[in-house]
């Protein structure tokens, strides 16, 4: 850090719509409960581990909520956890993997619901990754000295995108059905601050790191297109909305086959993060990681436990066989749920770690818990 300055998470919180959906429940929220498609739900809810999750949606399918709405229910919340109001804010950064409009930009809608002034915004595009990229933005523009106080949030509603009729017409396959029974919706949000909480702990933020491999890696993950190589002519804006939709362009796709390279690619850019010096694996007490499936977490611990095998699973934390994959939102809400269960104590590090399958990224985060302001 050039500057000098710190920057620190000083309120977290996190909002997910109506009640948990159980996996009994799930059908009759998004429909598809033909043969075929029960098949591939059962299978892919077997693997991933996932108990119960939340939906913006009523009982009927129908949604609740704007996708802005829960940004802005999650950002409150951790305003209200720093005892601050969005008036004390002088950055929005704001991440997800589609917003409620195409236009404007999903920060700038997010910004005029909140409400507090004017202030600086900036939507991070992409997918699970977004989030720490979000943060990063905000965690340099306070080491900069370019404001005192910033607020970053994730959010996603994916549910309306999951419903039967989406689907309808549609061959039902694995590369298309598998994310429909793995998403939620949820988000979360922090505020970052030069200085800690005054009176109680806060988390400093060491490093953030974030590298795509998109150079060395086809598509795995993706919606707007036909196949995995956009071409002219090939994208949902080449053709009438009506031929894209028939065409499955909106379905939100995996290449599921892939995943265990991106364990594989995601282990080793640990690896170099502890080769370089970043992470002290005497010194990491605790890891929040975000994964999509319990196949992915036992990869991924593995392949942590053969450089860390003091590692031991009550320091490896994820709550998502009860709130689900809320995409970008994920790393939020694990970290504001184990942060407010008091398992971190002052002087320990936290490292955050997210995957993104889209076209293969990685983000990660290194956090110190430190005392009040002054102490």
């Amino acid at each position: 850090m050039a500057s000098g300055a710190h920057a620190y998470l000083t309120g977290l919180g996190s909002y997910l719509p109506g009640d948990p959906v159980d996996n009994d429940g799930i059908a009759a929220r998004l429909g598809g409960d033909d043969r075929v498609t029960d098949r591939i739900r059962r299978r892919v809810l077997e693997e991933n581990g996932i108990r119960t999750r939340h939906y913006a949606l009523d009982a009927h399918g129908e949604p609740t909520e704007l996708n802005e709405e829960l940004a802005v229910k999650a950002l409150q919340a951790a305003l209200a956890d720093r005892g601050i109001g969005p008036a004390d804010l002088r950055m929005l950064a704001v991440a997800t993997t589609q917003g409620d409009a195409l236009v404007p930009g999903f920060g700038s809608m997010v910004h005029g619901r909140l409400g507090g002034g004017p202030m600086q915004v900036l939507t991070a595009a992409g997918v699970c990754a977004s989030s720490l990229a979000a943060l990063d933005a905000a965690v340099a523009k306070i080491r900069l000295g370019d404001h005192p106080r910033a607020a970053v949030v994730a959010s996603e509603l994916p549910s309306r995108s999951l419903r039967q009729r989406r689907f309808d017409g549609i061959n039902a396959r694995m590369d298309s059905h598998f994310l429909r029974w793995m998403l939620s919706d949820g988000a979360g949000a922090a505020v970052v601050e030069f200085q800690p909480h005054p009176t109680r702990p806060s988390l400093r933020v060491d490093w953030v790191r974030h590298v795509s491999l998109a150079h060395d890696h086809d598509v795995c993950m993706r919606s707007g297109m036909d196949g995995i190589d956009p071409a002219v002519g090939s994208t949902w804006q080449d053709v009438p909305v009506a031929e894209a939709e028939a065409r499955g362009m909106f379905v939100l796709r995996q290449d599921t086959a892939v995943l265990g390279e991106l364990a594989e690619a995601g282990i080793a850019q640990f690896e170099e993060l502890v080769d370089t010096g970043l992470i002290d694996l005497k010194h990491l007490d605790h890891v929040v990681c975000h994964y999509s499936t319990h196949a992915f977490r036992d990869l991924a611990f593995d392949g942590i436990k053969k450089r860390m095998p003091s590692l031991d699973t009550d320091r490896w934390y994820s709550n998502l066989e009860s709130r689900g994959n809320t995409g970008s939102a994920s790393i939020f809400i694990a970290l504001e749920e184990a942060w407010h269960s008091g398992r971190f104590l002052p002087g320990q590090t936290v490292l955050l770690a997210v995957p993104e399958s889209a076209r293969f990224a990685f983000a990660f985060a290194h956090l110190t818990v430190v005392g009040p302001a002054g102490s």
